[in-house]
């Protein structure tokens, strides 16, 4: 793994007693001005309405000083790619997004611009998920197929976003999210998975990973 890497990995874009955003403006607004970004990529994907969803992130993010361009809007995603210096992956359905990605044919190019040309990545939600080793710890329903569960591999683990803690003597007696991501652990390809609360960030920096926002992670081992 490259020491370049620089991402930014949100648990969600919205968190309880804030507004859109608002938990991570700080390392948001930070990290593009250390890579000296100027203007951000959004990559709308994992929704339907491309132009709804970009603006969405417009008018949360302009205002902070940086210019945003949705990934839709260019000619050709991988040129535009290439010549960015970051990226911002929405939220939504992650298998949706993923299989969108493969056939744009990003999935490799974002790994070698974030590991080996240090393209600063912010994901939130299913972006979060595709940043990660695989989006088998995704809490979407598959409703489409992607050609592979492999992501774009920012990250050699695996994440879930909108963790939520186990609650006692509750009435719903479906499984707790603890025991669906200790189904995963069970599986001969399964690692360690981070769960995410809302308002978590996992800010990753070379080598050094750091949980901060608000609300926190939980990490899960075999």
């Amino acid at each position: 793994m490259k020491c370049c890497r620089q991402a930014l990995l949100l648990s969600s874009s919205n968190c309880d007693g804030y507004s859109m955003l608002e938990f991570a403006k700080n390392e948001i607004c930070s990290a593009l001005s250390k890579n000296t970004a100027k203007e951000l990529i959004f990559v709308p994907y994992a929704q339907k309405d491309y132009n709804a969803y970009t603006s969405k992130i417009k008018a949360v993010i302009e205002p902070w000083g940086f210019e945003v361009k949705g990934l839709h809007t260019f000619p050709d995603p991988v040129k535009a790619i290439n010549a960015s210096k970051a990226i911002f992956v929405g939220g939504g359905n992650t298998f949706l997004l993923l299989k969108t990605l493969y056939e744009q044919n990003l999935v490799d190019l974002i790994n070698k611009r974030v590991l080996e040309e240090g393209m600063l990545y912010i994901g939130s939600s299913a972006g979060t998920n595709v940043a990660t080793i695989s989006i088998h710890t995704t809490n979407d329903m598959p409703i489409v197929y992607p050609p592979s569960f492999n992501a774009i591999g920012i990250v050699k683990f695996n994440i879930n976003p909108h963790y939520i803690d186990t609650v006692e003597n509750v009435k719903h007696k479906g499984e707790t999210r603890d025991q669906r991501l200790q189904e995963f652990l069970e599986m001969e390809h399964s690692g360690r998975v981070f769960g995410l609360r809302e308002g978590a960030i996992l800010k990753v920096d070379g080598e050094k990973l750091l949980v901060t926002g608000v609300n926190g992670a939980v990490l899960f081992e075999k």
